[in-house]
C-alpha cells in the first residue's frame, strides 16, 4: 500500500541540493551523496575494516549504548504492562561495543546493542574530515551524530528538526508518514520512551488490526526507501518514520537541524504546558481556546498585532532575542507560583 520515495542521484556532498530539499518539505531519497566516505568505503570491503575504521578513531572514553536480551527481537520498546522499557542503558567503550555486535553476527536472534545519536566530535574526533557532508559550509549549524549497531528496529516517531540521515555501512529500511498521520499511528506515552522521542505503539512487523484498525489508512499515505551503503534520506521535521537495520553491523550519521532562530524553543514545552492547562477543560472553553490559538499561534504571525500601533505591540510583534528572554522570564515566574 506504501509508495516508493522520490529518489534523485547526488555525485557528492557538493551537489546537494539542500535549499531546494528545505523549501519543499518532502522526504527524499538521496543515492550516492556518501559514496566516497572513508567509512562507506571499508565497509564495502567488510564487517571487519569497517569497524577497524572506527577504532581507528575511538578515544577510548566510555559511550552509552542500549542492551536488549534476544527476546526484544531488536526492537526497543516497552515491556508488556507499560510499566518500563525492554532495555537498559549500559556505558563501555566504542570498542567493547563493536566487540560484542562482532561476536553475535551469524546469531539469528543476537541480543541488541544500540549506539545513538553519539557526538562524532566528542566520540570519534577526526572522523568528519574523512566522512562529512559539508554542511557547516552551507550556513546550516547541524554537528553530526552515529548511531552503530546490529539489527536494531526505530519504533515509528518524529523528530522537531529536519533530518539528514547517510546510511554508511549496512542497509536501513525506511516508512514516512506525514505529520497529519499522527491519529493513525497511535502514539505511546511521552515519557518514558525508547530512545527520547514518542513512538508509535504499532508492531509494523505484526499490525495488529483490531487494535490498531486505524494504521491501514496510514499506510496508504506512507513512503518507503531501502538505503545502500553511500545513500542519504532527507526527512522534514515532524514527519514520523519507522527505521530497520538491516544488515548484522549498520552505522548511520545524521544532522539535525532546525530553521528557527536559536531563541526559540522546542515547541515540546507548549505541548506539555497545553496538556496541562487546557486538555481537560470542559468542552465549551476548549473549543474557545482553540481560536484563541488560531488567532495568536497558527494563523498568520502579523495578524494578532497588526492594529495595534507598532511600539505597543510587545510579544505580539515578531520574537526576537530581547522579547524571547522577557517570555522566558514571565513563564518562569508563573511556573514558579
Amino acid at each position: 500500500m506504501s509508495a516508493a520515495m522520490r529518489a534523485i542521484e547526488v555525485r557528492d556532498a557538493a551537489a546537494l541540493p539542500l535549499d531546494a530539499l528545505v523549501s519543499e518539505g518532502q522526504p527524499v531519497l538521496l543515492k550516492g551523496v556518501a559514496r566516497d566516505w572513508g567509512l562507506v568505503r571499508a565497509g564495502e570491503v567488510s564487517t571487519d575494516s569497517a569497524m577497524a575504521y572506527l577504532r581507528g578513531f575511538d578515544t577510548g572514553r566510555p559511550v552509552p549504548y542500549s542492551f536488549g536480551d534476544p527476546t526484544i527481537q531488536g526492537r526497543p520498546f516497552y515491556t508488556e504492562d507499560f510499566g518500563a522499557l525492554n532495555i537498559e542503558v549500559r556505558r563501555g567503550g566504542l570498542g567493547e561495543v563493536l566487540d560484542a555486535i562482532a561476536a553475535h553476527l551469524d546469531d539469528a536472534q543476537p541480543p541488541t546493542y544500540y549506539v545513538a545519536s553519539l557526538s562524532v566530535a566528542g566520540a570519534l574526533p577526526g572522523f568528519s574530515q574523512q566522512n562529512d557532508l559539508r554542511l557547516a559550509e552551507r550556513g546550516v549549524p547541524a554537528a553530526p551524530g552515529i548511531w552503530i549497531g546490529n539489527r536494531v528496529v526505530a519504533s515509528c516517531h518524529y523528530d522537531v528538526p529536519d533530518n539528514l540521515a547517510v546510511c554508511a555501512v549496512g542497509q536501513r529500511a525506511f516508512t514516512v508518514f506525514p505529520p497529519e498521520q499522527i491519529d493513525n499511528l497511535y502514539p505511546g506515552p511521552l515519557d518514558p520512551t525508547p530512545g527520547g522521542q514518542v513512538v508509535s505503539l504499532v508492531d509494523f512487523d505484526r499490525p495488529d488490526p483490531a487494535r490498531h484498525p486505524r494504521f491501514r489508512e496510514a499506510l496508504a499515505h506512507a513512503q518507503t526507501a531501502l538505503l545502500a551503503p553511500g545513500d542519504a534520506i532527507f526527512i522534514p521535521g515532524m514527519w514520523w518514520h519507522h527505521v530497520r537495520s538491516l544488515a548484522p553491523f549498520n552505522v548511520l550519521v545524521n544532522y539535525w537541524w532546525r530553521n528557527a532562530p536559536a531563541f526559540l524553543p522546542s515547541p515540546v514545552s507548549a505541548l506539555q504546558h497545553a496538556l496541562w492547562a487546557i486538555r481537560d477543560l470542559p468542552e465549551r472553553d476548549k473549543v474557545a481556546w482553540r481560536q484563541v490559538f488560531d488567532y495568536y499561534v497558527f494563523g498568520p504571525s502579523a495578524r494578532a498585532g497588526a492594529h495595534i500601533p507598532e511600539p505597543a505591540r510587545d510579544v505580539l510583534g515578531p520574537i526576537d532575542e530581547t522579547r524571547a528572554r522577557r517570555l522566558r522570564a514571565l513563564l518562569l515566574g508563573q511556573l514558579n507560583r
